[in-house]
């Protein structure tokens, strides 16, 4: 069995968010976010992104959006696991402002692509993402910098009108902090919570976080 694990950050995000894991005997993998087609589907975006997958059974790991994009692999893959961060695994498990959102399509009216990278919105997007240090603020203003709007505002449509209702097919770890403020941990369910833990936990508590998923590794290889 391969010992790559393909990695999928965050919305924006690159392989950095993965840089403080440790999981001995594996091998980070990280698989860059695509330019998104005119009207892209999420399945025809993950079909996509899964060309570079070469393992017949792979190990996805997805934080954040990533971990609906994992779970949207998965579904055109035959045998894998999936290791979810700071993520939701359906749709009743994000916040009722994302599924109104989606519902009335406000982010279609107020595009968001280029708000996020404007100074003004910089404290209250650190705030919910749980950045604690300078080290953070530096890294998540890197992202907002680079953040493509067209990318960005993709994905937002994508995540509120996220519809899927059923967990995903193939085994998964789901990690959760319960101090997320991007996705509230009492709407996840099925999930190993860290107590005290922000939407940043991969990074800021990495240790906690490789710790567990080295143990589900060892026990469902």
């Amino acid at each position: 069995m391969s010992n790559i694990i393909y990695c999928i950050s965050g919305l924006g995000a690159d392989e950095k968010i993965f840089s403080r894991l440790e999981l001995s005997g594996y091998q980070l993998a990280h698989i860059p976010w695509l330019k998104p087609q005119s009207r892209e589907s999420l399945e025809d975006y993950a079909a996509r992104m899964k060309q570079v997958i070469s393992d017949p059974s792979p190990v996805l790991m997805g934080v954040s959006f990533g971990g609906m994009m994992a779970i949207e692999i998965s579904r055109q893959l035959p045998d894998c696991r999936l290791v979810l961060v700071s993520s939701v695994k359906t749709r009743p498990e994000l916040p009722l402002w994302m599924r109104v959102s989606g519902s009335l399509r406000l982010n279609r009216l107020m595009p968001l692509g280029s708000w996020t990278k404007s100074s003004l919105a910089e404290k209250m997007n650190n705030g919910r993402l749980g950045v604690s240090s300078a080290e953070e603020a530096a890294l998540a203003r890197d992202y907002r910098k680079k953040a493509d709007p067209a990318y960005v505002n993709w994905a937002i449509d994508r995540i509120v009108n996220w519809r899927s209702g059923n967990l995903p097919p193939h085994r998964f770890l789901h990690v959760h902090g319960d101090a997320d403020k991007i996705f509230p941990v009492n709407r996840i369910k099925n999930a190993e919570i860290l107590p005290g833990a922000t939407h940043m936990m991969i990074y800021n508590r990495a240790a906690e976080v490789s710790a567990l998923i080295q143990g589900w590794l060892q026990t469902n290889c």
